[in-house]
């Protein structure tokens, strides 16, 4: 037979104490064994979302630095960019000018700079720089107001 007592043997295990407190022993044990596994898992979570966290700040430092080079690149080449387009200016006016002395040679002359033998003279000739070992020089500061 049965070593459960006549008592515990009913359908209400209220009559029989060992029974319910062995269920609510195991019930505890379970339940702590569950409330360490949520607080492992609550850990380990924490513990990923701080590397992910020091991760990211570390990519936000890179992409950080690589924004300040590319700014100052970008500020370099706007500078070269003024310091073109101050050029440019000056090379239009300087071949205006050009045009301007050959249209005076050509109406005193009165022949067409076409039919003129090549002239010695780097100052009437507009298709050659005036000192072609000299750049012109103009610089970003110049142009700042």
């Amino acid at each position: 037979m049965s070593s459960i007592p006549a008592a515990c043997r009913s359908s209400s295990p209220e009559g029989c104490p060992q029974i319910t407190d062995e269920k609510k022993r195991k019930r505890m044990i379970s339940n702590r064994e569950s409330a360490r596994r949520s607080r492992l898992r609550k850990q380990q979570h924490l513990d990923e979302l701080i590397n992910q966290e020091v991760k990211l700040r570390n990519d936000n430092k890179q992409i950080e630095a690589q924004l300040n080079i590319l700014t100052q690149q970008y500020l370099n080449l706007d500078k070269d960019n003024i310091v073109l387009r101050a050029q440019v200016t000056e090379l239009n006016e300087r071949l205006k000018s050009m045009n301007s002395l050959l249209q005076i040679v050509e109406d005193v002359v009165g022949v067409p700079m076409e039919t003129i033998p090549e002239i010695p003279d780097p100052l009437l000739k507009p298709w050659q720089p005036l000192f072609p070992a000299q750049p012109i020089m103009a610089n970003a500061e110049f142009l700042q107001f």
